[in-house]
């Protein structure tokens, strides 16, 4: 059984100067692939339910197969609750098996966010289990906008909450396909210069590969969160296997089709983080 909390593939990371995947699932078909994209590489990978996987399958259900997947792999797995909003989902979550929780109180104000990620810490370690939190708020592609972190408040956030990762807002964005931007490297620096907590990077599909590796080899960014561009992948894949043959119509055979494209793309996902 490889199941192991997300303390435990992120602090190696740290030390050794490299990134971990953490893959936003929406269903088993992607998931299995994330992990034997893993396999195929022979790194730890972060297995994400997050708030679209949770509407669509109930937390319970997702533990279940998270944990079935870990204990059948051949390397480390984590199962990642993703953008909890509240104390009662991520207990649930731990109920589930979950072995870490991702509290978001980031559109909160600093001293609630504080308050309350500090109780979903509490909860986590008491259980031997791992917890990320969030300080600035990521926005979305077409959707809400970003507010970057400040790096005072990030160093007062992770002192005061003992979070295992944190999460920060620097000119990542969630959503989006393109790889246009980039980040904010100097404020990610400065971030780095008070507090020594792996950083995530949210949104990581818009940020340049070679950025990616950059960061990872030479940054404390430990974790990049990737599902928009393994999504376009899947999409991909279902699209030409429902095109190549319009008289089929069972569901397996179809989604059978999409396990090799998504593998390809989360091992290039994989292989470019570790530096």
């Amino acid at each position: 059984m490889t199941l192991v909390t997300l303390k435990d593939v992120l602090q190696p990371a740290l030390r050794d100067g490299y990134a971990v995947g953490g893959l936003v699932c929406l269903g088993w078909e992607d998931m299995r692939a994330y992990v034997a994209a893993a396999e195929a590489e022979n790194c730890p990978v972060i297995l994400q339910a997050g708030p679209g996987c949770r509407a669509h399958t109930p937390l319970p259900v997702l533990g279940k197969m998270f944990r079935h997947l870990a204990e059948e792999a051949t390397v480390p797995v984590v199962a990642h609750l993703d953008h909890g909003y509240t104390y009662d989902e991520c207990s649930e979550a731990l109920d589930a098996g979950f072995t870490s929780l991702m509290f978001d109180g980031s559109r909160k104000p600093l001293v609630d966010n504080i308050k309350e990620t500090l109780q979903i810490v509490e909860m986590a370690h008491r259980s031997g289990i791992s917890c990320e939190g969030e300080i600035g708020f990521v926005g979305y592609s077409g959707g809400e906008e970003s507010a970057g972190t400040d790096p005072g408040e990030a160093a007062q956030f992770a002192a005061e909450t003992g979070v295992d990762a944190m999460a920060i807002s620097v000119g990542n964005v969630h959503l989006q396909q393109d790889k246009e931007g980039g980040l904010d490297e100097p404020r990610i620096a400065a971030i780095q210069a008070m507090t020594s907590v792996p950083l995530v990077i949210h949104g990581g599909s818009g940020v340049p590969i070679a950025q990616r590796n950059h960061l990872a080899k030479n940054t404390n960014i430990c974790k990049f969160n990737i599902g928009t561009e393994l999504r376009m992948a899947f999409g991909a894949a279902m699209r030409d296997a429902v095109n190549s043959d319009p008289e089929r119509f069972d569901r397996v055979s179809i989604l059978k089709e999409t396990h090799d494209p998504v593998m390809a793309a989360a091992r290039t996902v994989l292989r470019n983080l570790k530096g």
